[in-house]
């Protein structure tokens, strides 16, 4: 069963697009199901990205996840923070990030300046 789609519109057709990637999920390359595939996975990540946006993280959220990766405590962020008790300020949400704070842990973190810089329930559009 061969299924056509230029674009996903509606929710029944995005099932219908995710059953039939279920069904030649192991299709090989170069063969015309390995091709829908490839397609369909276009279209279902077209159609995700729209209907089902991913907003940023909290900066707080990022940190710790950052944190966690890196096996770091919070002593670990006080060269860029600060204090101690300015890390656990920062973590608990009491204090704001600073302008100096972000790209400190920026650029020696890694963790994306816009995640840190944005406003506490403040909504983001990425499309």
């Amino acid at each position: 069963m061969n299924l056509k789609f230029s674009a996903i519109r509606t929710e029944e057709e995005y099932e219908a697009a995710l059953a039939r990637i279920r069904e030649i999920f192991h299709a090989e390359v170069g063969t015309a199901e390995g091709e829908e595939l490839d397609e369909l996975a276009d279209l279902i990540e077209s159609y995700e990205d729209k209907h089902y946006p991913i907003g940023m993280p909290d900066p707080i959220s990022a940190i710790e996840f950052r944190m966690d990766q890196a096996n770091l405590t919070q002593k670990d962020l006080i060269p860029y923070i600060g204090s101690s008790a300015k890390v656990a300020e920062v973590l608990s949400g009491k204090r704001e990030i600073t302008r100096s704070m972000a790209r400190a842990l920026h650029e020696h973190l890694g963790i994306p300046a816009d995640v840190l810089l944005q406003r506490a329930g403040a909504e983001t559009d990425f499309t």
